[in-house]
């Protein structure tokens, strides 16, 4: 009698460890599920111009070490108020120029500005602390936190044209700094004023487009008119750029 149950037993016990095995194979693929990544929009970072290239020895100044925030969000946008007609070998001279106006005369610790674009499309470092990283910078009182500043090298008001190559480094520069926390730039974001100098009192959350015009954040002309009427366009290029089909 025993012998004849041992295949109903078999089986059963069989159908138990298959039924084990699903569950656990279904568990398991619910955790990979669970466990994957969600899908991110990083751009490839673009060539940038180290500091060095346009800051001597002779011209540095002592200044304190940088500082830094936890990641950037936002992008803001400018333009130097300085002559448009330059070579473009002779940028280094010019940033070194802006650099000593603003620590000299403003008593500045460093250039305000992260990054520094010329007429040719070539970015430039400005302030020091390292390109990859969240560095606070001096050009957009109140909003110098947890954003980048980017100056296009000239005047840019209404009737100027913006030249193609520099609007499409400002996109790819852009496209890459906030695609390091996955920002959209066609996006909006909510940033704290540190400053009631700026547009905004201090301690007032303000929601501000992530690609900006320094006319967003302050009372200014600055980035200027034809500057600012580029904008849609290159935070449509950024959003491409990072991979962004909607």
């Amino acid at each position: 009698m025993l012998l004849a149950c041992l295949p109903g037993l078999a089986a059963a016990l069989a159908l138990v460890l298959c039924a084990s095995g699903v569950e656990r194979t279904v568990a398991a693929a619910g955790r990979a599920v669970e466990a994957r990544p969600a899908a991110s929009h990083q751009a490839p970072r673009p060539d940038i111009v180290p500091r060095s290239a346009w800051l001597d020895q002779g011209s540095r100044r002592a200044q304190p070490p940088p500082r830094y925030d936890d990641s950037v969000v936002a992008v803001f946008v400018h333009h130097t108020d300085s002559p448009n007609s330059y070579d473009c070998a002779d940028v280094p001279r010019i940033i070194r120029y802006l650099y000593a106006g603003q620590t000299g005369s403003r008593d500045w610790d460093d250039i305000g500005y992260n990054f520094l674009v010329d007429r040719c499309g070539t970015i430039y470092e400005g302030r020091a602390g390292g390109v990859d990283r969240a560095v606070t910078g001096a050009h957009t009182q109140g909003f110098n936190h947890r954003t980048t500043g980017i100056a296009a090298l000239g005047t840019f008001m209404a009737g100027v044209d913006v030249p193609k190559p520099m609007a499409e480094s400002i996109a790819a520069l852009a496209a890459w700094k906030l695609g390091l926390s996955d920002t959209d730039p066609r996006a909006k974001v909510r940033l704290t004023s540190s400053n009631s100098h700026s547009r905004y009192a201090s301690g007032t959350t303000a929601t501000l487009p992530a690609l900006a015009g320094h006319d967003d954040g302050y009372m200014t002309s600055c980035p200027g008119a034809a500057l600012s009427a580029r904008l849609p366009e290159i935070r449509q290029l950024a959003a491409h750029l990072q991979g962004r089909t909607t």
